[in-house]
């Protein structure tokens, strides 16, 4: 199933609104991963990616596995009914037309020009179906020594990395001398929140006019205090946070869920439902950039 742009961030907001009304904030849930497996199409194998990663993580399943009605179908299985699916965004590729004409805008190069457009469709987990055969993944338990050495990983393999200054009580990211400051190791009740509050900082730094340049750093000063953009750069750096605690298989969970925390983001995402997916792709750019990944859109 497809839908317009603006509908599908509706959809998208809504839900995530609904879960902060609960009082879960999504992209601060602990969570681990069953070897390495995120959310994943159990027929193509590839994993999900930005946003919905954090809305199927959001499920009550143990299963990483999910499927379109269509691909449960093709598998010869059935979706138990009553079952609720999950919408799942992407962006496709279409040709821009002349409004008076209807016919494709063509560019200089004679080639068609093009725009990008948000759809979505729903899926299923696999527990939510009948007559597919699949092998449970096993959650490897993740030791204090292993949750250090696979973030530390992370962290020291960042390419251009900015400087990283242990020293002062706040731990923040200052774009005009690109250098990360950190509290000292020791003074974190848990060595999970040291590298997910490490991971928050660098996310930051991917947004420097050297990196990414994300909206807020183009001149090297990050946004003020209280503005959009600065709630936006902070809602991605709290998903970037997140997909890299995931990434090293560790928690997430340095802020708790407070009714006064949910309902600043409430209000945020209300006042515009382009927020979260928006977010969710950018602090999905700053994770593969900090670790290292390349990915084509359009595989």
């Amino acid at each position: 199933m497809t839908n317009e742009k603006s509908d599908v961030n509706s959809i998208i907001t809504d839900r995530l609104c609904a879960l902060l009304e609960a009082g879960t904030v999504p992209w601060r849930k602990p969570w681990r991963v069953a070897n390495g497996q995120l959310p994943t199409n159990f027929k193509s194998k590839k994993a999900y990616r930005g946003i919905n990663i954090f809305m199927l993580l959001c499920s009550p399943f143990e299963c990483p596995y999910w499927l379109s009605f269509k691909q449960v179908t093709e598998l010869g299985g059935n979706v138990i009914k009553g079952s609720k699916g999950y919408p799942v965004v992407f962006w496709t590729r279409t040709p821009k037309k002349d409004k008076a004409t209807g016919k494709p805008l063509i560019n200089g190069a004679g080639k068609p020009e093009m725009t990008f457009l948000l759809r979505y469709y729903t899926v299923f987990n696999l527990e939510q179906t009948e007559g597919i055969a699949w092998e449970k993944p096993v959650v490897q338990e993740v030791t204090e020594f292993q949750a250090i050495e696979s973030a530390q990983k992370i962290v020291d393999q960042m390419p251009d990395a900015p400087e990283i200054r242990h020293e002062g009580s706040r731990a923040c990211y200052i774009p005009a001398l690109d250098v990360v400051k950190m509290p000292k190791r020791e003074t974190f009740t848990t060595v999970p929140e040291y590298y997910s509050t490490l991971f928050h900082e660098l996310t930051h730094a991917t947004g420097h006019s050297k990196r990414l340049a994300r909206k807020g750093f183009g001149t090297g000063e990050a946004s003020p205090f209280g503005s959009d953009t600065y709630g936006k750069e902070e809602l991605v750096a709290e998903m970037g946070a997140s997909f890299l605690c995931g990434n090293a298989g560790i928690l997430h969970n340095t802020i708790s869920n407070s009714a006064s925390y949910c309902a600043n983001w409430l209000k945020a995402l209300r006042s515009d439902s382009k927020l979260i997916v928006s977010a969710a792709a950018q602090a999905q750019k700053a994770s593969d950039y900090i670790l290292g990944v390349t990915f084509d859109p359009a595989e």
